[in-house]
């Protein structure tokens, strides 16, 4: 069987110009189109599968691709075919986990947020296995009046009940409940997704679209993950400030011993946004 003329990069880029000026309907009707689908379809259908798609989801973006005038002037156009339908075959594959579109999922703000996940599809409690809540026992002397007391077995600390608390402290120092859960479950889920307090301050720092919905300026958004998620400055490692209200919580703390701290205290009185936000970021 003859192999076809457009397997070539000349070959492709001849058939491509002749398909985009000749009149209206040419792709569904020209043989030769029909022929350039089917091969598109074969040759990318294993690039599909590597993430989870059909072929027929790569054969479009082909088509999509060969439609274009960077196509047909590219020294190699299967080349540029080729890179970008994997482009789109990975936005796709991200779009499918964040439940949203395909243009959704090319924003960076979109797309730096994790695949939707159920609570349902982990077995264990947060603090089992997530490193963003495990602590070693090399405790500050400040934190040695500590050190003899009895757990209150009527009231264990976990992450989910550590994230409670440090939303009630923000409440009684001025934020609007609404929106203090919101926030401190954003930064919660940010802890999950990085896997390290250092990590996912990082990226929250980056986060405006966090701090339009709490309506902060960038100043105050700062300061508010630093109360939540400690200084990250190595000077401050062991101090309170280093380790934040959310670590000290899942220690043990009481909200009633941090809530007048006024490294905590001062920050959310000076960063209550002025009217309520939403209650989930």
């Amino acid at each position: 069987m003859k192999t076809p003329s457009f397997t070539t990069a000349q070959g492709l880029r001849l058939l491509l110009v002749r398909l985009h000026y000749s009149p209206t309907g040419t792709w569904q009707q020209d043989p030769d189109a029909d022929e350039l689908i089917q091969f598109a379809t074969k040759k990318y259908a294993a690039l599909a599968r590597k993430y989870d798609l059909a072929a027929e989801d790569a054969a479009y973006a082909a088509f999509e691709a060969m439609r274009t005038r960077a196509v047909r002037t590219a020294i190699d156009p299967w080349a540029v075919v080729t890179r970008a339908v994997q482009v789109t075959l990975i936005y796709e594959a991200r779009a499918q986990g964040l439940l949203c579109s395909n243009h959704q999922a090319r924003r960076p703000e979109v797309a730096a947020h994790h695949d939707a996940e159920r609570f349902c599809e982990r077995e264990n409690d947060l603090t089992d296995y997530h490193p963003a809540f495990h602590v070693t026992d090399q405790l500050d002397d400040e934190y040695d009046d500590h050190a003899g007391e009895e757990p209150d077995a009527d009231q264990p600390t976990n992450a989910w009940v550590a994230a409670e608390h440090a939303a009630s402290i923000m409440v009684d120092n001025g934020w609007p409940q609404p929106t203090a859960t919101g926030c401190v479950e954003y930064v919660c889920s940010q802890l999950i997704r990085s896997g390290n307090r250092a990590t996912a301050y990082a990226r929250l720092t980056r986060d405006h679209h966090a701090e339009a919905l709490l309506d902060l300026s960038h100043d105050h958004w700062i300061a508010v993950l630093q109360a939540l998620l400690g200084n990250q400055l190595p000077t401050h490692e062991r101090a309170r400030e280093g380790r934040g209200l959310l670590q000290l919580l899942a220690l043990g703390y009481l909200p009633g011993e941090l809530s007048g701290v006024p490294c905590f205290a001062d920050v959310f009185e000076a960063t209550a946004p002025s009217h309520e936000g939403v209650s989930h970021v």
